[in-house]
């Protein structure tokens, strides 16, 4: 078991067909203590989802846009949890205005949203955390392929570009406190996340014809054991990195594979 006596922080579980959810499934398979964040109305949902994978799994409430609140789901989970191994950041959204085929429309401010909450919070979660971060550690975010303009995705997908390079620059400023930085770029998944996406269903067509070793939008396990394997000391010399678990769609031109 390789995250055996490990302490996790997941976020972002919503449903148990979220890379989030299977992320928490494959930590506890694999030895770790899992704990959760949630917010608003989201977070009645977080606490029902987590009693699917443990009744041990608690739930604080964390509004990732709000300081205090991030400082006082720190302090919580110091006093009640104790220091962690490891974090899986699971927080994205961009306003429908920012997406759907509106990029040359958006606003700003749309704009400015999609940022903070699908990139910047990545630098808010990793300071905020810093404190009880142990030495080794891992902090681990969730991508999407951002090579490529996909239509419809739009400042979604410029934020997960700034999300990558954040994730480097985050890999070498906590570098010295042992704590390693980096991200999975998982290929198109049916959670409830995708269905807000414009065209996710030619996308997903799109990668099944595309990927070498196939690919099942149904099934996360496949990228929460990536994801798992980086939260991990088996990823110790790993660090600012993007890793594709896509089925290898990502390096393959094209819309269609041989037969």
């Amino acid at each position: 078991m390789i995250l055996k006596d490990k302490k996790i922080l997941i976020t972002g579980i919503l449903t148990d067909k979220s890379i989030a959810y299977a992320s928490a499934q494959v930590a506890i398979e694999n030895g770790a203590q899992v704990v959760a964040t949630g917010f608003g109305k989201g977070l009645r949902i977080t606490e029902r989802a987590v009693k699917r994978l443990s009744d041990d799994i608690q739930v604080y409430e964390m509004d990732i846009q709000n300081p205090e609140q991030v400082e006082t789901a720190m302090g919580n989970i110091k006093d009640n949890f104790g220091n962690l191994d490891g974090i899986l950041h699971a927080i994205a959204f961009s306003p429908t205005e920012a997406m759907g085929g509106n990029f040359m429309n958006t606003t700003v401010e749309d704009a400015l949203t999609s940022f903070e909450v699908s990139a910047f919070s990545l630098k808010t979660l990793s300071q905020g955390f810093s404190p009880i971060l142990n030495n080794p550690g891992s902090i681990v975010a969730l991508d999407f392929d951002n090579t490529q303009a996909w239509p419809g995705y739009d400042w979604q997908g410029v934020a997960k570009s700034s999300l990558q390079s954040i994730v480097r620059y985050l890999a070498f400023y906590m570098g010295k406190d042992g704590v390693r930085v980096n991200a999975v770029a998982a290929g198109p998944l049916a959670t409830t996340a995708a269905k807000n996406i414009p065209g996710f269903g030619d996308m997903d067509d799109e990668w099944n014809q595309r990927a070498p070793l196939g690919w099942d939008s149904k099934d996360a396990i496949p990228v929460a054991k990536v994801v798992n394997f980086l939260l991990s000391e088996f990823s110790e010399a790993v660090s600012g990195e993007i890793i594709h678990a896509d089925g290898g769609a990502h390096s393959v031109g094209g819309t269609m594979l041989p037969k």
